[in-house]
Order: structure tokens, then sequence, then C-alpha cells
């Protein structure tokens, strides 16, 4: 293959991945990092322009009414706050079903004494197989007089439930009805300017007379979270309404008098919402891991506070984001497939530390959200590409040594298959057995200081001959991989002595690499060590791969446990280089000789595991 058709191979990867990147398990991915960086940036200060008024649960004990309460409540709530010099108050509680007349007329003749009252309704999408239908829920009519105004509080939330973005509007019948908070933003501007605000709309922006917001969705911005629940300051309901002229059933404190002399909401918006649990208008943000959900109410006093800083997150382009990704697939894998897999490995590690730490500075310096993962997993992707091509590039003779001893199999494995076709459907069975692993020491250090056919000539006599021993003790050589060899007992034909016949097979390998070696020695070829490990007990057994293409192999405990014994010969200076486990020698010791050597941890047993040396047979 020509070296520029290598390049084809990140080519595809890119597409793949872009593809990938639109899914919504990707976009899933994405919110996960998005909220990572919230909670690494932590919480930013607030301007004492807003402040929430709450109905928790401080409000519920005091009152000590049931909810809904007389909307008288309410009016002298906004009176109070009138008295107490509010530029805005928006409520975020609705009030779109009558109580009584009088208690509805209440509310309304104190409502309509100011311009700058925001009530709240709501937009219903019902979305069926066939249609979306939209039901639009306002205030009561007595609320709907003159100059009134109204929004929204729809709260959006991705699939996970979270809430990472703000709905600036809901459509109903091709009509825009703003937010709570956008609406009670255009009231504030209108009544002190005294002009109408200008709004404009194209589906990437929205706009407010200068003001730019920058759009995630056709009718939604990403909300720039200040920090968790609790963040602006709150007043409970109870204390705000409780003057010399209101009794409070539990206490009277004339709470409202010290807030009016501390001038806490002069100059304010307001924002009146529950915040208790009861109500069911919490939600998941960012910060849910540091004080749990944030009110319904608080969302919107995010935007709002947003709005004020013009400090909104502004979305990378995509298509600049894409070219970037495809010519840093190039680069990379370019530089990649060149360089020694540690070196590469080395600077695909460091290249994803500076594209995080990148992605983190223009979220918290710029406001800029760039997607976390997808570089990353794009280097990843490059990474893994270059280190295959590589190792198929020096290592292809072992490919195809691999290839050509990979169809010896025992003679008993073909007769059982024979005499019982069934094995062969797809599936496997727990059963006692053997597996012995070897493995040639520093292979890949003498590949690269032989010559291939050398190096070729002296493998294939090596394992001919390995398969020969495993084959006359009724092993199953179940596969090569590289230079490596795993080889059962006691599958798919039982064997009484599986445990025993491994242990013959391992100090016979040993004996027939000693004549190679002689004889190695004798025509100048350098030879090479061997290490091997033993290990018996359960493993799932039968044709582990699928119904399509037949895989007769072992998986388990017992058999990863095997291929470590084989990697601890590195460790121990044994006569042999044979490691067996106590589960082995359990089954054989009333015929090898075997000497102590260590208790190892390993990965799936609670207690240490003995392990010997394999010295000879008795």
């Amino acid at each position: 293959m020509k070296r520029l058709q290598f390049f084809i191979f990140p080519v595809i990867l890119f597409f793949f991945l872009e593809i990938f990147f639109l899914t919504p398990l990707w976009e899933n991915i994405e919110y996960k990092g998005y909220d990572l960086m919230f909670l690494i940036r932590g919480e930013r200060p607030v301007t004492d322009d807003i402040v929430i008024v709450t109905i928790g649960d401080e409000t519920l004990e005091s009152l000590n009414r049931r909810w809904p309460y007389p909307r008288e409540y309410f009016a002298k709530l906004i009176e109070n706050l009138e008295i107490a010099g509010a530029r805005e108050i928006i409520f975020d509680i609705e009030f779109t079903e009558n109580s009584t007349a009088l208690q509805d007329s209440i509310l309304a003749s104190t409502a309509k004494k100011y311009d700058n009252i925001v009530f709240a309704g709501k937009i219903i999408h019902d979305i069926t197989a066939n249609a979306k239908k939209s039901q639009q829920i306002k205030p009561i009519r007595e609320l709907n007089y003159k100059n009134s105004r109204w929004g929204v509080i729809n709260i959006r939330t991705d699939k996970d439930g979270f809430v990472r973005s703000y709905p600036l509007f809901q459509t109903f019948h091709k009509s825009k009805i703003n937010s709570i908070s956008l609406e009670g933003i255009i009231n504030k501007y209108e009544n002190v300017t005294d002009q109408k605000a200008k709004l404009y709309h194209n589906g990437k922006i929205f706009q407010i007379n200068d003001r730019i917001i920058p759009l995630s969705s056709y009718n939604t911005t990403f909300l720039n979270f200040y920090g968790p629940a609790g963040t602006f300051k709150r007043y409970p309901m109870s204390n705000v309404i409780d003057d010399s002229s209101f009794e409070i059933p539990t206490f009277d404190f004339d709470a409202f008098e010290e807030y009016l002399k501390n001038g806490d909401f002069e100059g304010k918006t307001v924002l009146i919402g529950v915040t208790s649990e009861e109500f069911h208008d919490n939600f998941p943000t960012p910060f849910l891991s540091q004080k749990g959900l944030m009110p319904g109410v608080e969302i919107h006093a995010n935007f709002i506070e947003m709005f004020l800083q013009n400090n909104f997150l502004k979305n990378a382009d995509y298509f600049l984001l894409a070219a970037i990704n495809f010519i840093l697939c190039l680069i990379v894998f370019a530089v990649f497939y060149w360089l020694k897999p540690v070196i590469s490995g080395i600077t695909t590690l460091a290249l994803i530390i500076a594209s995080l730490v990148l992605t983190f500075y223009l979220f918290s310096q710029n406001n800029l959200l760039v997607p976390i993962f997808q570089i990353p997993v794009m280097l990843s992707g490059i990474y893994l590409i270059s280190l295959v091509l590589n190792y198929l590039r020096t290592l292809s003779e072992r490919k195809y040594i691999k290839k050509a001893f990979s169809r010896y199999m025992a003679p008993d494995l073909v007769d059982e298959l024979i005499k019982n076709p069934q094995n062969l459907k797809y599936g496997g069975h727990q059963k006692e057995i053997s597996v012995l692993f070897s493995d040639i020491r520093s292979f890949t250090t003498y590949t690269e200081s032989h010559a291939t056919s050398e190096t070729v000539a002296v493998l294939s006599e090596y394992l001919t001959a390995m398969v020969d021993v495993i084959i006359k003790h009724k092993g199953t050589l179940d596969k090569f991989v590289g230079d490596e060899i795993m080889a059962l007992f006691g599958t798919p034909v039982s064997l009484e002595n599986h445990a025993l016949n491994a242990c013959k097979v391992a100090l016979d390998m040993r004996k027939v690499l000693s004549e190679l070696q002689n004889k190695w020695e004798k025509s100048g070829i350098q030879p090479f060590e061997i290490g091997i490990g033993v290990n018996s007990g359960q493993a799932i057994v039968g044709n582990l791969g699928s119904e399509q293409i037949f895989d007769y192999t072992a998986i388990g405990d017992t058999i990863n446990l095997g291929a470590r014994l084989e990697a601890l010969n590195k460790n121990y200076n044994t006569k042999n280089k044979i490691i067996i486990s106590e589960f082995t020698l359990e089954l054989v010791k009333d015929y090898v000789i075997a000497e102590y050597l260590d208790d190892v941890k390993v990965k799936g047993k609670t207690k240490a595991v003995k392990i010997y040396s394999l010295e000879g047979l008795k």
C-alpha cells in the first residue's frame, strides 16, 4: 500500500466521528462536559439588582394556611414592594384560575395602580404522532387590563432532565409570547426610556435594541449560571408582607419595616416564586452536586442577571470547528505515523490536556462554548489508528505466521464437533479446565535486531514444535496472539487429569525449547527465552464468537489468572520459568515437584493467590 493511501483512515475516522457528534448520545456526553466546566469554574459574583421573594418552607410554616393563599396576600405583597421602591415585580406564580370574585378584584385593583408588574402564564405543547397542538394559558381576565403585562414561565429541560438553556419566548399560533424574564426586561427598559423596545429575531440571535442574545436553538439561549441554588438573595414572602397592618398567625415582628429601613428592595428587580420542594418546581442544573435542585424562579433570575451583565454564552461555529478537526486529523496522523508508539502516546496525552485547558479557558474567559470532548476523542482515534498501522507495518510477518498456524487444532476437537454439531451453536457453559499461556520474552526487541527472514524461520520452527507438544498431551490450541500461545486442557473433550496434562506440556515445552536453543546456537542464531503460566478452575467454554463465525474458546477469571501467571515470570528467577497457581497444584500435588514462590493479589479474588515454580515430575 502506498504511503498516501494510509490517509484514507483518518479521513474515514473524521467523517464517522462528525456523524457521531450529531447523535443524541454524543449530545448527552457533551452536556456532562458542559456541567463539569461550570463546577470547575465555580460561583461568580452577582449584582444586587435582583432579589427573590420566596414561598418556601419558612413562609408555609409562618402563614399556617393551605396553598393557594388568598389573592389579598399577593396584593399586600405588591403594595409593600412598591412602597419599598421595587423597580420591577415579576411573578413566577400563575393566577390562571379564578379565586373568589372579591379576592380576584383585590389583586387586580392593586396591580392596576402600577406599570411595573409582570404576571405569569404558560404555553402547553401537546405533541402527538400526527400534529403538535398548543394551548395558551393566560392570567385570569381580571389581570388582563389595559397595559398589563404577562409572560410564560416555561422551563426547558434536556433529555436527562437538567436545565442548561432558557427559552426566551414560546410560539403560539405564529405569535411570540415572551418569557416572564424577557417581558420584565422589556418593561423595565420601556418604563425607564419611555420608548418602545425594538426586537429582532432571525433564528440565530435575538436582539433587544443594541443587546444581542446568541441562541442555542430557535428560541433558547444557553444559561451562564452564576452558581448553585441560593446564589441570589432571598426574602420569605411571610416577612415581606409582615408589617404593622398585617398580622402573621405564628409571629408578628413587622419584619418588612426592617427591609424598608435597609432599602432591601430599592431599585431592584424582584422575582416572586415557590421554592419549597412540595411544589415540584425545582430542577437539576450543572451545580446540582453542590446545593441540590434549583427553583424555577432562580433560573429566571439567572437569565435576567446574564442579560444585565451582557454575559451570554456563545456556541463555537460548527463548520469552523469541523474544519479544525479535519486539518488536525491529517496533521496529527502524518506526525504520529512516523513516531514511536510511546512518543506518539505521550504527544496525544499532551495534546488532549492542551485542548481541555484551551476549551475551559475559552469558556471561562470568553464565554465561548467549544465541545469539550470532540478533540480528545478525535486525537485518541488518530492515535489508535496510527498505532495499529505501525504495528501492522512492523509485524506483518508475525501476522502471516499467526494466520498459518491458527489452523492447528487437537484432533479430539474435530471429533467432538462431528459427533455433536450442536456445540457450534452460539453460547457456552461452565466447566473445570486448565489453561496454559506461554510467551517469548522481549520478542519485539528480538525482531528489531534480526532480519525478517530469520525471525520468520525461527518463530515458525518454535511454534510448530510447541503445537506438537500441546496436541501430544491432548490439549487444544486456542489461539496465537502474536508470539503468545494459549492452550486449553479438558475442553471440549473432558480430561480427568487436565491439570497434570497442562503441567506435562509446560515441562515438555521447556525441554523442546532447550533442544531448539542448542540447534540455533550451533547455526549461529541467537536463541530466546519463554515464560509459561498454568492455572486451573471453572471457566466459561464454548462457541463464544457468533452463530456465523465459529470461535471455540474459554473466558473468565481462571483464564485471566493464567495469563497473569505467565507475565509474573519476569519478576521471579525460577529454574524452568513455569509458574502454576495453588489451584493447579492442588490437583497435581501427588505427581509434580513445585516450590512456593509468593502470595500475589489478583483482580477478581478477595484473597491473595499462592503461586509456585513447577520444577518437574515425581
